[in-house]
């Protein structure tokens, strides 16, 4: 073969490879603005939650039942009774699947796209959206764009290689208290008059600067304190104010850190933040699982339905994606002896995971798992294929390159697979 036609050859699989990069870009259009995460800490169980088998036994379902919702087909766990009337606003996958079974490296996987065993700490989906959604191109706000309630996830360096700039603001403190003791904002037990007289103090002993006005760091400084009092006693106070809802609005989300969380989460999505994670503890239920679901099913249920239907009231739901989703689910038969007296272990194998708003149709189920919630046997959806449907529907093309300013020549998530019931979750997505 010539030299003209190796070229040649070269350059009609260029052609081939722009065309199908443009084609699957351009097939999915960028409606999301932002992104709630509710991410269920320690790992939910299917059956107990989108996935249930009400045949598989009472070893599988440990007596908690199947409710039907308002969508012919499709049942949730009993629980979950104020989700099951909302449906159709909202998709559930119940072939999500990745095969690890390790906290740490799950949730790496989960959250990034990428396998633990690369030579490389990638940044989380949150940091790559606070990253091309946030300052470097355009964000305004002074809230950070990627803003995590209420406790760090902790599993990982959520960063990555990105470093400390696109970490994300950890609030701490708890939103179903009075005041929300947001870290480093408001602070607990000190006025707004108190604030104001420590504030008057400093600047009556601060004196260095007025006598060496020509110094820039001084200038600096002074701008830097200004931008923190701004903080401190400005408009971002008030996003963190839960007093300012009506109490019907704060009692439909429930009473509880979860649910006031869910309250905080739209009150910061309408402000402009674009990402926001609500870290939801308590699903890594070794023992004592059945106790602990009938605590925490009806807080999720009342949380994440109240904000799916406040969004969608408020005209937000349609540029806000929620997605809901533990590093794993749990293992699908009872463990009844001790020490686990019912309990569920880790379960990478096969799990769910809910998406709604910012593009993702309501009112479907992608996938299924066997009689018993043990296998994926249809559609398999794996970590990449459900964060690169979330960047595509931000605008985000997940075969971009990071900039040449972090020196890593990687794309954002690894190549994802194309063809029939593959890769991007295309028929969740509207046109």
């Amino acid at each position: 073969m010539g030299k003209k036609h190796l070229v040649l050859i070269q350059l009609f699989v260029i052609i081939l490879f722009l065309l199908y990069y443009k084609s699957t870009f351009s097939e999915i259009k960028p409606k999301a603005k932002s992104v709630i995460q509710i991410w269920l800490w320690g790992g939910p169980s299917h059956l107990d939650t989108f996935d249930p088998k009400p045949n598989a036994g009472y070893d599988y379902t440990g007596g908690l039942k199947s409710i039907p919702t308002n969508l012919p087909g499709i049942e949730i766990n009993e629980y979950l009774v104020n989700l099951a009337q909302i449906a159709d606003k909202y998709s559930i996958i119940r072939s999500m699947t990745h095969g690890i079974n390790g906290h740490e490296t799950a949730s790496y996987l989960m959250q990034t796209g990428h396998s633990p065993e690369e030579n490389l700490v990638y940044p989380s989906i949150g940091a790559v959206v606070s990253l091309f959604k946030g300052y470097d191109y355009g964000y305004k706000g002074i809230l950070p764009p990627y803003i995590v309630l209420t406790t760090s996830q902790g599993r990982f360096s959520e960063c990555g290689f990105l470093g400390e700039k696109y970490k994300p603001f950890v609030t701490g403190g708890d939103p179903n208290k009075t005041p929300f003791a947001v870290e480093g904002i408001v602070l607990e037990g000190v006025s707004e008059e108190r604030k104001i007289a420590r504030r008057n103090l400093l600047y009556s002993i601060d004196l260095l600067g007025k006598f060496v006005p020509w110094i820039k760091e001084f200038k600096a400084f002074d701008l830097c304190r200004e931008k923190a009092y701004e903080i401190i006693s400005g408009e971002i106070v008030k996003v963190f104010d839960l007093t300012q809802e009506p109490e019907e609005v704060r009692n439909m989300y429930g009473r509880n850190t979860f649910g006031q969380s869910c309250l905080v989460a739209r009150r910061l999505i309408e402000r402009g933040v674009v990402y926001v994670t609500i870290n939801y503890r308590g699903w890594d239920t070794h023992s004592n699982h059945f106790q602990q679901m009938r605590q925490k099913l009806p807080e999720l249920d009342m949380g994440l339905s109240s904000l799916i239907k406040d969004l969608h009231d408020k005209g937000l739901l349609d540029t806000t994606i929620i997605w809901v989703s533990g590093e794993f689910g749990r293992t699908p038969k009872i463990q009844w002896e001790p020490p686990w007296n019912g309990g569920r272990n880790h379960y990478g194998k096969c799990f769910s995971a809910l998406v709604a708003g910012g593009g993702f149709k309501g009112g479907c189920v992608v996938g299924a798992s066997d009689d018993k919630g043990e296998n994926v046997i249809d559609r398999p959806v794996y970590p990449k294929d459900l964060l690169g449907s979330i960047y595509y529907l931000l605008g985000i093309d997940p075969k971009t390159k990071f900039p040449e300013k972090f020196g890593k020549d990687v794309t954002i998530l690894p190549p994802i697979e194309t063809g029939e019931k593959k890769g991007l979750l295309k028929e969740i997505i509207h046109e």
